[in-house]
């Protein structure tokens, strides 16, 4: 055996990597399986949703504008996130195979968090588009552009693949030496690296970073954004002008708050008391998978423009239905 050959084997040799993780999921619920049937059709009506607002948006021209990329954006994040995450969280816990591979834990843990990741600077990305629209309405054609909203979405996919992949990547140097139980209902970050029998202070620091990162950094920004806004809006003589604008912003402000909010809640009962495994997997799973149903049903709820395109493509299709049955 060379040199370089013993090197590689002693590196191999320095970290323990179990064949697999075990995800306990609840414990000593009873009829837990009705709530993962719950979950099964929160996501087909997720992927219905979003499916349908991602077709609108392609078929309806008028939508073809830098606003509804960045909703196009999210409907696909929204698709992503809840793909990556519930299917294989049905087959864990409805078919009782909550063994998983090492290799596939660490893949489902970074899809699930970049996706989450992604959604939450799109939401910024939404708050930026609101904020120049409002405050800056003579210049809004000439700075929020297709060109200028691409490269910021592509940016965001971008630094936050990097981001992400670091952080997933440092728990591959750890060693697990001892329990191999997840406590969650999927291989989340933190109780996956908790597992590690060797030190895990990197990993640590990244969860930090992560977080502030994922969820502080563009929750503080979006609240500056609407500072910004409030701002602007308060120097408008008409309150019918202010509502007018306001209006604007409820579907996003609406979406923000079911966003961050249990995720903000979650991770401040945990510091600040003992938060029961089971209270913090329902507001987890909840927390990835209810924004994703409810976002495409607020725009198309809430948004004119969208309301307005779907009516437009249905008398479309009707018509299109009866010119062809008369042929």
């Amino acid at each position: 055996m060379g040199s370089e050959e013993k090197a590689a084997a002693l590196l191999n040799a320095t970290f323990v990597r179990p064949a697999r993780f075990y995800l306990s999921g609840f414990s000593n619920i009873p009829h837990v399986k009705y709530y993962f049937v719950f979950l099964c059709f929160v996501y087909v009506f997720t992927v219905l949703g979003n499916g349908l607002l991602l077709s609108v948006i392609c078929l309806a021209k008028s939508l073809h504008t830098p606003r509804y990329m960045i909703v196009f954006n999210l409907a696909v994040t929204d698709l992503c996130g809840s793909t990556a995450l519930t299917p294989k969280l049905l087959d864990m816990f409805l078919l009782e195979r909550r063994h998983i591979a090492y290799e596939a834990c660490l893949s489902n843990m970074f899809f699930v968090l970049f996706f989450l990741a992604v959604q939450s600077w799109t939401l910024l990305t939404m708050a930026y588009d609101r904020c120049v629209a409002i405050c800056f309405p003579l210049k809004y054609h000439s700075v929020v552009t297709g060109a200028s909203i691409g490269a910021v979405l592509l940016s965001v996919w971008a630094s936050l693949l990097g981001l992400v992949a670091f952080t997933v990547g440092v728990i591959d140097r750890l060693s697990f030496c001892g329990s191999v139980v997840v406590r969650s209902f999927f291989c989340d970050h933190a109780p996956v690296y908790k597992l590690a029998c060797n030190d895990t202070y990197f990993s640590n620091i990244m969860a930090y970073v992560g977080f502030v990162g994922a969820i502080v950094l563009p929750l503080i920004l979006i609240v500056l954004t609407y500072v910004w806004i409030s701002v602007a809006l308060s120097r408008i003589a008409s309150a019918e002008e202010r509502l007018k604008a306001l209006r604007t912003c409820t579907s996003h402000l609406i979406i923000v708050a079911i966003f961050f909010l249990p995720i903000l809640g979650s991770n401040i009962a945990s510091v600040a008391s003992s938060l029961h495994p089971n209270a913090r997997i329902m507001n987890s799973s909840l927390t990835h998978t209810i924004p994703a149903l409810l976002n495409p049903i607020i725009y198309s709820l809430k948004t004119e423009e969208v309301l307005i395109s779907i009516k437009k493509l249905y008398k479309r299709n009707r018509l299109s239905n009866f010119t062809s049955s008369k042929i």
